[in-house]
This record gives structure tokens, sequence and C-alpha cells, in this order.
């Protein structure tokens, strides 16, 4: 009996302590450096990194195993200043499962050419909030949180907030900072430049159709295509006047980037009225991509 009621506490315990969010994919690779730099040091850092993003509760949301968010980190080093200052670009990539089905959709993709760093081999990759520990601590969390919120929008109707406005402050501690990629008006598709848009009352539309797009259109089509393909076509609607409150915003660009195969996919089987509806708004929104949405009529 004592056996059995240990094996149910650890197993409650067990149970307790998951709680991280994600389960992140890291690659660090420096194929381009072509000095001698120790390159032992760059499976170091990506074991360090892994460990600190997937082993660490970056909110107070529990998460079963199951639940953590697909995500993958690709950092690569263009150049070696010494060997543990870096010159870094980081590609971030996220998905989730659609219900009822095997297919996953990508949330969130985007390439940071301003990533650089110093790292001391064996040295722990220290976070707190409210301080700026180093510019890789730094950058690391942000896309943490950006992950972290993008999920949660895509489940509930602005349900990522919490985790932008965490993204902010590391943004806004940042400014004082002289390193690359957060500055404001710096450039318009930089850290700043997403976490500004994301929490900006003029695209709050773009996040409510962020929600409309993945809660009630994708994960209603493994039950019912038609009906989850409509509520996606006129969602559109909402993305096109975020489009006119914000014309070429970077968390747009991102969202078409790592949508326009998917939508394409989507709207090529629909019916006519519904794909000549689709394939007008997203002409008056991303009209360079012409050749891309012009499959959706050929099919």
């Amino acid at each position: 009996m004592k056996k059995t009621t240990l094996i149910l506490a650890f197993f409650c315990i067990s149970l307790f302590a998951v709680g991280q969010e994600l389960n992140c994919s890291v690659t660090v690779n420096a194929e381009k450096l072509t000095t001698a730099t120790n390159k032992q040091i760059f499976n170091t850092l990506q074991k360090a990194i892994g460990e600190f993003v997937n082993n660490r509760r970056w909110t107070d949301l529990q998460y079963e195993a199951a639940e953590r968010i697909e995500c993958s980190f690709f950092i690569t080093i263009n150049e070696a200043f010494d060997e543990k200052d870096f010159k870094a670009s980081i590609q971030v990539q996220s998905r989730r499962p659609i219900f009822n089905s095997s297919y996953y959709t990508p949330l969130f993709s985007f390439k940071d050419d301003n990533f650089n760093f110093e790292y001391i081999e064996h040295t722990p990759i220290e976070y707190a909030e409210g301080s700026f520990s180093s510019n890789l601590s730094a950058v690391l969390a942000y896309y943490c949180y950006l992950i972290i919120g993008y999920d949660a929008d895509s489940f509930a109707r602005l349900g990522g907030t919490s985790a932008f406005s965490k993204a902010e402050s590391i943004v806004n501690l940042a400014q004082s900072q002289n390193e690359k990629g957060w500055k404001a008006f710096e450039d318009d598709r930089n850290r700043y430049a997403i976490i500004n848009n994301l929490l900006d009352n003029n695209l709050r539309q773009f996040r409510e159709f962020f929600y409309t797009y993945h809660r009630l259109g994708l994960d209603e089509m493994a039950a019912n295509v038609s009906k989850g393909s409509a509520q996606i076509a006129n969602s559109f609607s909402a993305l096109r006047e975020a489009n006119r409150a914000r014309p070429s915003s970077v968390v747009l660009s991102i969202f078409l980037d790592s949508k326009r195969d998917e939508i394409v996919n989507i709207f090529s089987k629909a019916p006519a009225k519904e794909k000549k509806q689709i394939y007008d708004l997203l002409m008056d929104i991303d009209p360079s991509k012409s050749a891309v949405y012009d499959q959706i009529m050929k099919n």
C-alpha cells in the first residue's frame, strides 16, 4: 500500500511539474566561419540555448507535455570577432496542430539578421524579467514570448496580450543598449517594429483575424471543410482593413509570408465565388505576389 501511495504521489508531482511552454529545436550553424575559431563552443552554445528555452517556465500557464509549442531557432554564425563575440542571424519558426487532424499550421516565421552577441563557453545564459542581462538572453527571451503570444492568439481572441507585453518590456529595456535590432524607428522590420505592430490598437483587427483564421477556420475544417474555408474567406476583410490602417506593416508581411502557400491550398479547392472573393482581397493586400495567388483561380 505504501509503495502504491508513493508511486501515485510521484506521478502527481510529475504532472504538476509540467509547465514549460516550448518544445524548441535549436541549431547553431557555424559553417560560414573560415577562421581557426574553436568550433566546439557552438555545440556547447546550441545545448545551452536549448536548455535555456525549453527548461524555463515563461508564463504562469500550465502546459501538458503534449501541449508544448513546437518551434525552432536556427542560428547562423556569420562572423567571429574573437573567441566570445559573434555576429549572427536567427530564423525563428513556430507551428501548431489543427484540431482533429495530423496537419500543423505555421504560426510565426521570421529571420532576424541583427543577432550579435557574446558567449563564453560553459557560462550559463542568464535572464531575469526587468533587467537586460545580455543581448543573447534578451533576443532569445523576446522570441520565446512572441512564440507563446502568437500561439495564444490562435486559440483565444487577443489571448497573447500578456506574452506580447513581456516582449515589449524587453524592447523597452533594450532602448538604452548599444545593440542592433531593438531601436524605435531604426528599421521597419526589427524587434521594436514587430511588437509595436502587435500591440497597436490600429492593428487589433489583425489579431482578431488571426484568431478567426485558426480557431474558427482551420480548426473547423476537419469537421466541415466548406464551413471552415468560408469563415476564413469572410474574415479576410478584417485583414484588408488592418492593411489599410497600417500599410506594409511587418506583422502582416510575416503572416502572409508564413501562410501564402497554405492560403492557396485552401482556396484552390473552394467554390468559384469564394475563390474570387479571396483572390480579389489578396490582390489588394499583397499585389506583388500575384503570380502565387493566380494559382487559386487556375485550379
